[in-house]
């Protein structure tokens, strides 16, 4: 059976959505006992149905009347297809153009129009409704849709309605569903034997029986005890699906409409964000700080909007409540005295940074709105002073970690930071004109410490910045450019040469260092210096307090071992071959075994 497809109404009060769906599905989707007095929709209604070749279809059913425009907003925020609803006999009223500009606001861009009442209309009425139908949706995403008259009465109709879902689910195209999953929360209620149990249209990704979620903004972590879809129970759920979850762990108390369910902890919710605005009517845009009604998802809260440039369309929103949004969020702006729709758009950054001047913001809005999702990471990380990590990236964009860390032009640091190769060239222009001047006031030195070459840089970042650089190079704990030579004054060069050759001449009966010190010189102090800048240079190398090899006896042994791969010998076969005493051999084997040439077991040791 194929996935399905949500399908939301639109029309004007008593043009005959409600009774259309119960003629499609067979289900009175008025579930409230004011509805049924009152004979009209106040809230949402839920019906589904399957069709003849399997397509599943899931409808919302919203409420037409303007003082109910809220709980319009908040289904349709879950559609992802129209049926435009027009009473053959009224043809377009108030609450279907505004219906239809909320649709278009929302980017919704599949649905067919419906004339309703046909049994009560006469031909001319629907003639009329008709061109007024393709008036009002020219240029728009209905601008070709099929016209289709029905009744709900009579049936007349309904069976060429069918068929044009099942060729609109068809060729509609589904939600992501490898992203996060985001299920904004339209009903939240206690179901008798069950507990609690929230719906809504899954935007994105998928959930699953048993996983652990969170429910912003409050953050609470609650696990899904069962899911239900078109009224079966399933084990699991998927981007596009109408969607009932069973959770545990949370009252429904806790949870009502215009809260988000998600899969991941990662995510935050904001009250400040940067936005394109799309104006109804742009001579109407205001050019100054102006409160309007922000519906986002199933969320409504009142909201100040502050243009950031006469005639552009970016704006920064003040939120009077915290919300999940992320880039590419769809919102519709209400004017709340009197209520009408004005404009909707797109969030173009949740968590923008507060101190950048207005022609900074405006610049980066405008490169964030028209950038790739891999691109918006790559001017995230770019903007960044060391980077960011992949939570962060995360909590800015939704993207997935797996997804984040395979960014293009961007270099990952230990599994779980970004770096930009920008970031990672300025840093070695920095340590090479660092390293110049290190040379210039110590050029006796062979490097200087790494701990001081970080340049304000983390030490965890270091890795990029270091590795596969020909200009420098690195020695134990010390950084050198590569061409720098260390200036040894003659006496000492004539001292380190003494101490190399004893060392070098020792092979593997090596002396303790101060006889080497005492015989070099007559400042045993300033010898054990040049000591030390040996053992720097890898000249000599200390096996453990005072035992130091040449590096050349050490490499002879490395290459002997080499030759005998997986051979396995004891502490006394070494000692044969090296002719050491057992107090040197002792301390070489274990650090041969540190090296990971050789590897002890219990009381032998193999060739690696």
């Amino acid at each position: 059976m194929s996935e399905g497809l949500v399908i939301g109404t639109a029309g004007h009060i008593d043009h005959g959505k409600t009774s259309l769906v119960s003629a499609l599905t067979g289900m009175d989707t008025d579930r409230l006992a004011e509805e049924k007095r009152r004979g009209i929709s106040i809230d949402l209604g839920f019906a589904h149905l399957t069709l003849a070749g399997g397509q599943r279809l899931s409808f919302i059913d919203v409420p037409g009347h303007e003082r109910f425009i809220r709980n319009m907003l908040a289904g349709a925020a879950g559609i992802e297809a129209v049926l435009l609803v027009i009473a053959a006999d009224e043809s377009v009223k108030p609450q279907t153009r505004e219906h239809f500009d909320i649709c278009r606001l929302l980017d919704i861009r599949h649905g067919l129009i419906v004339l309703t009442k046909c049994d009560v209309a006469t031909a001319a009425q629907l003639e009329k409704t008709t061109a007024d139908a393709r008036l009002l949706t020219q240029g728009s995403f209905l601008a070709g849709a099929p016209i289709l008259p029905v009744s709900s009465v009579t049936g007349a109709g309904l069976t060429e309605l069918k068929e044009h879902l099942a060729l609109l689910a068809k060729r509609t195209t589904r939600r992501d569903a490898l992203g996060l999953a985001r299920l904004p929360i339209d009903r939240s209620f206690a179901l008798k034997g069950f507990g609690t149990v929230v719906t809504g249209t899954l935007w994105s990704g998928s959930l699953r029986v048993g996983e652990s979620i969170h429910i912003h903004p409050t953050n609470r972590e609650a696990r899904i005890r069962g899911l239900q879809r078109h009224g079966q129970a399933v084990e699991s759920a998927r981007a596009g699906d109408r969607t009932a979850v069973n959770l545990a762990g949370i009252e429904h108390a806790e949870i009502k409409r215009g809260f988000t369910l998600t899969s991941l902890d990662a995510l935050e919710t904001t009250d400040v964000m940067d936005v394109a605005v799309d104006w109804l009517n742009p001579d109407g845009r205001p050019a100054k700080a102006t409160e309007f009604l922000l519906d986002m998802g199933t969320a409504e809260m009142p909201v100040t909007l502050k243009p950031l440039r006469a005639g552009e369309p970016f704006a920064r929103l003040h939120l009077a409540e915290r919300v999940l949004a992320l880039p590419g969020d769809r919102f519709v702006l209400r004017r709340p005295s009197p209520a009408l729709t004005v404009a909707g758009g797109t969030v173009i950054d949740p968590f923008p940074p507060r101190r950048l001047n207005r022609a900074k913001t405006f610049d980066r809005l405008a490169a964030l709105a028209s950038a790739s999702a891999e691109q918006r990471v790559e001017i995230l990380v770019e903007e960044s002073p060391a980077g960011l990590s992949i939570s962060q990236l995360v909590r800015l964009t939704g993207m997935q970690p797996e997804v984040i860390a395979q960014t293009p032009n961007l270099i990952l640091v230990n599994g779980q930071h970004l770096v930009s190769k920008r970031w990672v060239e300025q840093q070695r222009s920095k340590l090479v004109e660092w390293l110049a001047a290190f040379h210039a006031k110590n050029p006796a030195a062979a490097g200087a410490p790494v701990s001081q070459a970080r340049l304000g840089v983390p030490p965890a970042l270091l890795g990029p910045v270091f590795d596969d650089f020909p200009d420098i190079s690195l020695r134990g704990d010390l950084v050198a450019l590569s061409s720098h030579r260390p200036q040894v004054p003659a006496v000492d060069a004539k001292v380190l040469a003494q101490i190399e050759f004893a060392f070098r001449q020792a092979a593997f009966q090596p002396p303790a260092p101060s006889e080497v010190l005492a015989a070099a010189t007559t400042n045993p102090k300033a010898a054990r210096g040049l000591l030390e800048s040996l053992v720097k240079d890898g000249k000599l190398i200390r096996i453990s307090g005072d035992l130091i090899f040449h590096a050349d006896v050490l490499a002879h042994i490395r290459r002997s071992l080499a030759a005998q791969k997986g051979r396995r010998f004891s502490v006394a076969d070494f000692k044969s071959w090296t002719n050491v005493s057992r107090k040197y051999a002792i301390p070489l084997l274990e650090y041969l075994d540190h090296q990971r040439v050789t590897k002890r077991d219990g009381d032998v040791r193999v060739v690696l």
